[in-house]
């Protein structure tokens, strides 16, 4: 077991790397020149050639891509100082840059967006994973029935409606016109912790609702395969009841596979959920990556949201694989 995970992790280390270097590479080799819009709002005067070739030079960016990636991973181990423009910044490890609409360090604006992230992720995924599960095995108990077509039914109708919608809808008819939810919003849990679960209720009821469906036809589908195994009909033999042959042999069996696409799910949550934030105000991940994103070249933020991204979807895995011999003793890790 010591030895799976160290490798794991150090699979996962190296998988990271390869991620920082790829996105570094795509957004420094892209189409887009970052000291464009720098040369541009450079104190109102002309961009000359002369002045964005000076600009390039003192931003690094007339290195080859090596070195500049070099550079930018000895900032986030040791720090180091950026430029842009005619401007220096002292940027503390760990180091991601210097937004280039703020001119804030990267790190910092980090910090304050990933509380929120977090929170709508974790909320929404217990949403969704309860619901979800729930009326999958609730369906497959009841296989063939009317409560089960109407229980699919049900799922397919919600999963075909584009999430975007079910956000904006939601937020139209439940805050602006009926004032069920009159406020949302990510409040600070630190100052009024109530205030800031009332306003991230609804944006957590609305991915978990929309995310349900997917896992209820995966839970149905799991459980009826494994409902018809042997070993479900031997436990039934031997007159356990039908209860505990449902979810305690059943259940476990079959949340294995459920468990891998909620790792992923849960991995890609936490990396931003754009919509939601966008729709709901709530300054997360996901909406600074947006932004970054709809004012062009800011490209510290952009490299910072995809590099925290990938760390969450890697960490995600390597939980799941270690989950996967607790649920079921058949997974050896190792």
């Amino acid at each position: 077991m010591f030895g799976f995970v160290v490798r794991r992790l150090l699979s996962s280390l190296l998988v990271i790397l390869l991620a920082s270097f790829a996105v570094f590479a795509l957004f420094y080799l892209g189409p887009n020149n970052p000291a464009q819009p720098v040369c541009d709002s450079a104190g109102g005067s002309r961009c000359t050639p002369e002045r964005l070739e000076a600009i390039e030079k003192s931003m690094g960016l007339d290195k080859p891509v090596v070195v500049a990636y070099g550079t930018f991973m000895k900032g986030i181990v040791a720090g180091r100082e950026v430029t842009i423009g005619a401007a220096t910044y002292d940027c503390d490890a760990p180091c991601l840059g210097i937004a280039y609409g703020s001119r804030g360090e990267v790190t910092e604006e980090l910090k304050g967006r990933i509380v929120p992230t977090i929170l709508i992720a974790v909320g929404g995924s217990i949403v969704y994973l309860v619901i979800g599960v729930t009326v999958g095995i609730m369906a497959a108990a009841r296989r063939g029935s009317l409560g089960d077509r109407l229980l699919v039914s049900g799922s397919l109708i919600v999963s075909s409606i584009p999430y975007y919608l079910i956000c904006l809808l939601a937020w139209l008819y439940l805050t602006l016109k009926t004032d069920i939810f009159p406020e949302t919003g990510y409040f600070p849990i630190t100052e009024d912790p109530l205030k800031t679960f009332s306003g991230l209720l609804l944006p957590c009821l609305v991915l978990g609702i929309a995310s349900s469906p997917v896992y209820a036809r995966y839970t149905r589908g799991q459980m009826v395969e494994t409902l018809g195994d042997d070993y479900i009909r031997t436990a039934r033999a031997k007159g356990l009841g039908g209860r505990t042959v449902l979810l305690k042999h059943g259940l476990r069996a079959a949340m294995v596979p459920i468990v891998t696409i909620f790792g992923l799910d849960f991995g890609i949550l936490l990396a931003g959920t754009v919509f939601t934030e966008k729709i709901f105000g709530i300054d997360g991940i996901g909406r600074w990556g947006l932004d970054a994103i709809s004012a062009p070249q800011d490209l510290p933020v952009l490299t910072a949201t995809v590099l925290v991204g990938a760390i969450f979807i890697v960490i995600s895995n390597l939980i799941v694989d270690l989950v996967y011999g607790a649920l079921d003793p058949r997974v050896r890790l190792g």
